[in-house]
């Protein structure tokens, strides 16, 4: 392996840090629903796009850190939140299954191949994880603040609604990132 290839260079953490904003700025761009539910923001969005642009090991980076911004207090999560407290409240599971994500994407594209199904079918079994992640750290949290709930009910308020819409966005990305990424290089 060659040295430019196995470090990062200047322009690879350039390109993380852009679509680490690109994170924030798709949680800042949200529609707010009735608590419990989760609010509906763009970060799925933002996340496909850093992975199919970036490719898995470069997208992972940029989850990794837009999560570490958010935890050290920088407002990047929604609602222009951010801190420990965010990651440790009902939805913070969502927001580190991103990088839960990012991860079986990254897997899945070293083992398989970078072609576009198995790109398409990473990002698809990466939100799969995402939501299972999410949905598991909400029960445990929500239970902690105010009863236990079903795990029915919890795929009600935090998954269900949000399926088609996250799929929409992930076609969104696959095209945008076919056009975005010929200038990236």
């Amino acid at each position: 392996m060659t040295t430019t290839s196995s470090r990062l260079r200047t322009v690879d953490m350039v390109y993380i840090a852009l679509f680490a904003v690109l994170m924030a700025v798709c949680a800042w761009i949200t529609i707010p629903l009735p608590k419990p539910l989760v609010q509906f923001t763009l970060q799925t969005f933002a996340m496909f796009a850093a992975l199919l642009v970036l490719g898995g090991r470069r997208g992972l980076y940029a989850m990794v850190v837009y999560l570490l911004l958010g935890a050290v207090g920088v407002p990047v999560f929604s609602g222009f939140r951010g801190g420990l407290s965010v990651l440790l409240d009902t939805t913070g599971g969502y927001i580190i299954g991103f990088v839960a994500a990012a991860l079986v994407y990254w897997l899945m594209t070293v083992k398989l191949g970078e072609s576009s199904s198995v790109s398409i079918a990473a990002c698809v079994l990466g939100l799969a994880v995402c939501y299972a992640f999410g949905t598991a750290w909400f029960l445990v949290v929500y239970a902690r603040n105010a009863g236990p709930i079903g795990l029915t009910t919890a795929l009600g308020w935090c998954v269900i609604p949000y399926i088609l819409p996250d799929l929409l966005k992930l076609a969104l990305a696959v095209v945008l990132s076919r056009r975005v990424k010929g200038f990236l290089n």
